[in-house]
């Protein structure tokens, strides 16, 4: 299971109930965080998440996003944290992050902390998954981040393997791994005999801050989850493309072209902060299933049935 929750959904600056940019996401056990706005390790206690975070992927590091790092540093290394952790930035950003994660640090006593510059279009691999940068289109260097699986096999299908004498132990892996196997009377039963097609992995996009942009559509095809920035409405399409920023109608214009099953919107104005309903009715005509984000939501989203699929054209 992936779950992911939302530790704070405004833009710019906290409200009464939204906090400053940051998303949780847990994936069998390991914890990651995108964006680490101010007041994020509160935020984390208040919803539950675990503070064993592994890595740290900033979308950019403009202060909304990155700030709460400070903190939370040194909190974790208050509690003598020994386990190492990783932070991603943008290419070119590292020196801002290495000046921030040493203030409040009153002697050399922190856990190991390595920073990474990624380029658009660099990968980090993890264990069954990896972490893809995207370049977006923000004000300073910015980038958008995809989670991806690779396809997983097809289910055995155990009937079928007794119907054709197969015993079950080491030749019932050999065959959902994909190698032909040999009985003990001189068959040769090949895996599509008992194993389904190719189950798909999934997909989880996180926009950060942009203005749309294809390579957004491009990372989102067919993505189980766009979380898209939307920190605008309709009636504000000059600001947002002054300030490089999306509204809720091109975040859905985005979505409906990579034909995501799900959009979240995110990055909220102060002006829609109690008042995300607005950005809906936006949004609805062009992806019907759109979702707002709140603080402490979460999303749940566990492994696909269904057979891989050619990767899908963004539609124009």
């Amino acid at each position: 299971m992936i779950r992911i929750t939302f530790l704070g959904t405004s833009a710019a600056a906290p409200t009464v109930t939204r906090s400053l940019p940051a998303i949780a996401l847990k994936r069998e056990g390991v914890l990651t965080l995108f964006d680490c706005g101010e007041g994020t390790q509160r935020q984390m206690m208040r919803y539950g998440t675990g503070f064993d975070v592994s890595d740290v992927f900033f979308t950019h590091l403009h202060a909304d996003h990155f700030l709460g790092i400070i903190g939370f540093v040194r909190t974790l290394a208050m509690a003598e944290r020994a386990q190492p952790m990783n932070l991603y930035c943008p290419k070119g950003t590292a020196r801002i992050l290495e000046q921030a994660i040493r203030l409040g640090i009153l002697d050399d006593r922190i856990f190991p902390i390595e920073i990474h510059e990624l380029a658009p279009g660099s990968a980090v691999a993890r264990d069954g998954y990896e972490v893809r940068a995207f370049e977006v289109q923000h004000k300073r260097p910015a980038l958008g981040y995809a989670l991806v699986e690779p396809s997983r096999p097809g289910k055995f299908d155990v009937e079928r393997a007794a119907k054709l004498g197969i015993p079950s132990g080491p030749l019932f892996g050999q065959l959902q791994k994909g190698s032909a196997v040999t009985l003990e009377d001189g068959r040769t039963i090949l895996p599509s005999e008992v194993v389904g097609p190719p189950r798909r992995g999934r997909r989880i996009v996180i926009s950060g801050d942009t203005i749309p942009c294809e390579a957004t559509a491009e990372a989102s095809r067919s993505a189980d989850l766009l979380i898209h920035e939307a920190t605008f409405g309709d009636d504000d399409v000059v600001r947002a493309r002054q300030t490089f920023h999306s509204t809720a109608a091109q975040a859905a214009e985005i979505a409906r072209r990579a034909q995501a099953r799900r959009l979240v919107l995110t990055h909220f104005s102060n002006r829609y902060a109690n008042a995300p309903g607005i950005l809906l009715r936006q949004a609805r005509p062009i992806f019907p299933g759109v979702e707002a984000a709140r603080d402490g939501m979460t999303i749940d989203i566990p492994l696909p049935d269904e057979p891989e699929q050619p990767p899908k054209n963004a539609q124009d």
